[in-house]
């Protein structure tokens, strides 16, 4: 249920961990302590793509603090935090286990590898002008 509350939602607000806890019975102690022991789940809302950037060791070598600078800066935004048009969330990820890739990026379920911070900058001003052309204009990942 978790997580299926937290894939349309984006993240599992109170509320939500309130009326998990009463349909399934459980105290909402319990509820709240099985979502805060898992790392994957959020409390806040985020963006519609979630970029995460690699700072294992291999991705570091080969510059991806740099890239996440960059990203920072393009985007006016630091880690977890949500741009203001609700189009993006930044996260950094200790390791993605694809070394050979490094620096790798990755945007929703897309793995964007051997990465420089030109090759980032266009693939997020790519996924912002594809997000400004379709025509779903909600920013944020729906609350219904």
């Amino acid at each position: 249920m978790l997580q299926r509350v937290q894939r349309r939602l984006g993240f599992l607000p109170e509320q939500a961990l309130l009326e998990i806890a009463r349909l399934t019975g459980l105290s909402a102690a319990r509820v709240f302590g099985t979502a805060t022991f898992y790392a994957q789940f959020r409390f806040q809302p985020v963006g519609k793509n979630i970029i995460r950037v690699c700072r294992g060791t291999a991705c570091h070598v080969k510059g991806s603090n740099r890239i996440l600078e960059t990203i920072e800066e393009h985007l006016q935004v630091s880690p977890g935090q949500i741009t203001p048009d609700g189009l993006f969330t930044i996260e950094t990820v200790a390791c993605f286990g694809s070394c050979a890739l490094a620096p790798i990026m990755v945007v929703n379920d897309s793995v964007y590898g051997s990465l420089n911070r030109s090759r980032a900058l266009k693939l997020l001003d790519e996924i912002r002008a594809r997000e400004e052309g379709s025509s779903e204009k909600t920013p944020f990942r729906s609350l219904n």
